[in-house]
């Protein structure tokens, strides 16, 4: 196992400097004094503040420096490893009290973990497509007709982008450059993310604009809609999915389907391929990493059954 992993999950406080030891025994001499902590707890405050101190050396860095993209790095770690939900949540907040610690006692000016979040616990994992339903469903569409092309330039950039259905039908000709490859999207609270999308999307987007689109208008006049319905106006969310459930039935995609179906499948699919954690975060938008761990788990899950398939003794 890679030592800088290793010491991710805990442990190490064997590696750390007298003055990193010294510290961190400090602190649990006053959280015992203090708050009258369990031996259990004050033990797991010393692994956890251990094993991220080490994690640290390796990165060249020391506890009191810490910021809040280290917590962050270390955290994601942890999620690729397969550690719970629970436990993430319980690291985050011996470090929490830790740098609360150093902050009142002046060791440190700032607790570089005030902006991250606990990771959530509980949450349902969604359907996930796989890569040979989704390339069923991406060839669904009859290309040959306005509509279809125009639902095929829709699935492909949903795909390709891990775009919410919102925000594929709200594209307007300002947040698309299909000669960069790229859509300018604006997600969940405003913000704004630039979004690679490949090659294929954005031919299929350009075939649309020049052959589909136009038949479309029928010289209606001007829209900003990228995505119109045969009126002439931007494509509503409600007949996106209508004409997405035809699709998956066309398909054959029997199991639970929605839009967003399709935008879970594109971040599976990525760490499937051995993209970061921290890449998936920024190409979704999530302004919270724990809200991309959920993707870990289907991944993992999915790595399992694969195993249980095909291993000889699975």
């Amino acid at each position: 196992m890679n030592p800088a992993m290793k010491s991710a999950a805990g442990g190490g406080a064997a590696e750390l400097p007298p003055g990193e030891r010294s510290l961190i025994e400090t602190f649990i001499g006053g959280a015992f004094s203090e708050r009258g902590l369990s031996r259990n707890t004050l033990a797991a405050y010393r692994r956890d503040l251990a094993g991220f101190a080490a994690w640290l050396r390796r990165r060249g860095a020391a506890l009191a420096d810490a910021g809040q993209g280290d917590l962050q790095d270390c955290l994601a770690e942890r999620m690729r490893r397969g550690y719970a939900s629970r436990s993430n949540a319980r690291w985050l907040s011996s470090l929490r009290g830790f740098y609360a610690w150093m902050v009142r006692e002046k060791r440190a000016a700032l607790n570089p973990c005030e902006r991250v979040p606990s990771p959530r616990a509980g949450r349902k994992l969604p359907p996930v497509l796989r890569e040979k339903e989704i390339e069923q469903l991406l060839e669904a569409p009859d290309t040959a007709t306005a509509h279809g092309l125009r639902d095929k330039a829709m699935l492909e950039l949903m795909y390709a982008g891990g775009l919410r259905v919102s925000e594929l039908v709200g594209l307007t000709f300002a947040q698309v450059f299909p000669d960069g490859g790229y859509l300018k999207i604006t997600g969940k609270g405003g913000k704004e993310r630039l979004v690679p999308v490949g090659e294929e999307a954005c031919e299929w987007l350009q075939r649309y604009l020049a052959d589909a689109r136009p038949q479309l208008m029928k010289g209606r006049g001007e829209c900003e809609a990228v995505f119109v319905s045969r009126r002439g106006a931007g494509i509503t969310r409600q007949t996106f999915w209508h004409g997405l459930k035809k699709l998956a039935r066309k398909a054959g995609i029997a199991r639970p389907f929605s839009p967003h179906t399709i935008r879970h499948a594109f971040a599976t699919h990525l760490l499937d391929h051995g993209a970061d954690l921290r890449t998936v975060q920024m190409l979704l938008g999530h302004s919270d990493l724990s809200t991309t761990q959920i993707y870990t788990h289907i991944a993992n899950r999915r790595l399992k059954d694969l195993h249980r398939t095909h291993h000889p003794r699975g």
